[in-house]
């Protein structure tokens, strides 16, 4: 693993209007881990997986993926906000998973897969088919290339998703909470897809619910409440031994 972290969260603030969801975010996340990031409701963790990729302009504070600030350029002590192109060019490496899966309707899943790399990559269409094709096996869906959307479940749609983001090759994989729009009997099939990702050293940040997962796949559990980090550590340390109430309090009623 580099020394540099994957991502460097310095201080990170962020306000809606006299809202402050998150009141300075202080992580680092190596490359090739998996940092597992619960907390009630309403904590900030969506709101900083957001930032991460700046879908939100953080308030105050620095954000670094691969060691270089996201969203901003800096020129002595300040900060100026990069072109629209410059973020879209710093994004690339940074795929995002959504709860909702976000899919074209009017596409299929080789489409939906191939629209990026096509559209934005200059990849021509016969590669982007072909690449689709790896990447749809991987997550489990050789067989369902041609099908639309609504033709495909809940979980083989976040499936698609999934594949979707890896399609740019990203260096960085954003999940926010990608299990939790799915009924139960679905959500396995996207946490081998995610675990499988973890065993290929992807680094990711996962944004969940499922402490089974971030107990088996996690490096790194990271706890946050009233957009704070409460504490961080092992994930078997932090689920056995919390050190903090609130964190014993949160985990008293998922667990």
């Amino acid at each position: 693993m580099s020394a540099e972290p994957m991502v460097r969260a310095e201080r990170v603030h962020k306000s809606f209007g006299a809202v402050e969801v998150l009141r300075g975010i202080d992580l680092e996340v190596r490359s090739g881990e998996v940092a597992c990031v619960i907390g009630p409701s309403g904590s900030g963790k969506s709101t900083f997986l957001r930032c991460i990729n700046h879908l939100e302009k953080i308030s105050a504070g620095r954000l670094y993926v691969d060691g270089e600030l996201v969203g901003y350029r800096q020129r002595g002590n300040r900060l100026y906000e990069m072109r629209e192109r410059e973020v879209a060019a710093q994004r690339r490496d940074i795929g995002m998973v959504f709860q909702r899966f976000n899919l074209f309707p009017h596409m299929t899943a080789a489409e939906n897969v191939m629209e990026a790399p096509v559209q934005v990559k200059g990849l021509r269409k016969a590669a982007a088919r072909e690449r689709a094709a790896e990447l749809l096996a991987r997550v489990g869906l050789q067989g369902r290339m041609d099908a639309y959307p609504a033709q495909l479940s809940g979980g083989q749609q976040q499936r698609v998703a999934i594949a979707r983001a890896l399609a740019m090759d990203p260096k960085l994989m954003l999940f926010d909470e990608p299990t939790s729009a799915l009924d139960p009997e679905l959500v396995g099939e996207v946490l081998d897809v995610m675990r499988r990702l973890a065993e290929e050293g992807m680094t990711m940040i996962v944004v969940t619910h499922e402490m089974g997962f971030a107990r088996e796949v996690g490096d790194s559990l990271v706890f946050m409440d009233e957009g704070v980090v409460v504490e961080s550590g092992r994930p078997r340390d932090v689920l056995t031994d919390p050190r903090h109430d609130r964190t014993r309090t949160f985990l008293s009623k998922v667990l």
